[in-house]
């Protein structure tokens, strides 16, 4: 690290200025790149509802990198004592290096907790050289995991754009699956359907017709339709789901009161009506030129709700918005059916251990060509007319 520039670890976001945390990641969903994940509204508010505490496993670890006591970078990261909530699994490696006689946690995690979204994660104040503090943050989080003492350090859902710094500095690559909606200039979503095989394009009007039988209607909310009732409401339809699909869910009821006081204008609930009342939802928050599908929910089981909720509805505010994508979260390959294209995310991880890297790199080269392979068998299998709307060779998502 240059004399000049220093590393700072700071344990809470309410030891960061707001400000100087906007001039690294924008204020709003009108600032150019702005992703609402890693923007200071969201961050604080998960720390202090209490979704992602010591308490609850996530220590913040928060890397500030200052040059002549001025914030040019930072990397949102915790200490963690366990793998929950982060969707790049590594639970393999430590299983492998504790039988071995290893103590993989705690571990530094440069990620946004529980959110399986891409964004920015090596931050750099506007007008600032890019490649040089990318660069000190990447040295940065090595010397930080050295001078803990922890196994590793993993940067997950980066940009494409951020793994030079990362890999030039030491860190493996690694790839997954997600599927993500991408506007192609639509004018409405007829206009997407008309892009589709006939037999897709007449299912998918049969599946929304379905969905809203039984008297259901859809609501948009956002902004001040976001009240304590609303999130009351949205809150059961989360604790319900969540509770069978993980047993018990991340985000507290008091995360959505600070959110929405915070970045009600970034927020949608997209939330199903029957006999007057809301049975289902599902809460997608707003980028700069993406929608981010986050988690769902519902008191009620309607055939097809699901998918209306949250991939049909998701793709009609994007175009309504004129957004160029969705990102309707991890996994899911029934999305490929309803327009959302098979994309490559990224993350990167440095061990410490010269024998778990060893054996980490090997199973990453193996995993990257594997995952390359099910990319290029998944697009073969999109709902778009043959030799029309195929993704483009190297066609993904990097910021």
């Amino acid at each position: 690290m240059a004399d000049e520039v220093t590393i700072r670890v700071v344990r809470s976001f309410k030891e960061i200025p707001s400000t100087e945390w906007g001039e690294l990641t924008g204020a709003s969903s009108s600032a150019p790149g702005y992703n609402p994940f890693t923007s200071y509204a969201f961050l604080s508010s998960v720390e202090e509802s209490g979704s992602a505490t010591a308490e609850t496993g996530w220590i913040g670890h928060h890397l500030l990198l200052e040059e002549e006591g001025r914030l040019i970078g930072a990397i949102p990261c915790y200490l963690k004592s366990h793998s929950q909530g982060e969707y790049v699994f590594d639970h393999g490696w430590a299983d492998a290096f504790h039988r071995a006689g290893g103590r993989y946690y705690p571990k530094l995690q440069a990620t946004i907790p529980f959110t399986p979204a891409t964004g920015p994660r090596l931050l750099v104040r506007h007008g600032e050289d890019v490649a040089r503090v990318q660069g000190l943050l990447a040295q940065g989080l090595q010397q930080v995991a050295r001078e803990l003492g922890t196994s590793s350090a993993h940067v997950t859902f980066l940009l494409q754009g951020e793994l030079p710094a990362l890999t030039d500095a030491g860190f493996l690559h690694r790839t997954d699956q997600q599927f993500h909606f991408i506007n192609r200039g639509y004018a409405n979503h007829e206009a997407f359907l008309a892009e589709l095989s006939s037999s897709k394009r007449k299912n998918l009007r049969k599946e929304r017709r379905n969905a809203l039988e039984n008297g259901l209607s859809i609501d948009w909310l956002t902004g001040s339709d976001l009240t304590e009732e609303i999130w009351d409401q949205f809150f059961r339809f989360y604790i319900d789901t969540g509770s069978r699909k993980w047993g018990r869910p991340y985000l507290t009821r008091q995360f959505y009161s600070l959110v929405g006081e915070r970045m009600a204008d970034d927020i949608l609930l997209v939330m199903a009506k029957r006999n007057g009342r809301y049975v289902a939802g599902a809460i997608n928050f707003v980028g700069a030129d993406a929608l981010y599908g986050r988690h769902w929910g519902c008191i009620e089981d309607h055939p097809f709700l699901h998918f209306e909720v949250c991939y049909h509805q998701a793709i009609d505010f994007a175009l309504h918005k004129g957004l160029a994508r969705v990102e309707a979260g991890a996994q899911g390959e029934h999305k490929l059916a309803r327009g959302y294209e098979p994309v490559t995310t990224h993350s990167a991880h440095y061990l410490t251990h010269p024998g778990l890297r060893r054996a980490v790199a090997d199973y990453l080269e193996h995993e990257r060509r594997e995952v390359a392979h099910m990319g290029e068998l998944l697009g073969e299998h999109t709902p778009f007319r043959k030799g029309e709307r195929q993704p483009r060779e190297g066609e993904e998502f990097d910021g």
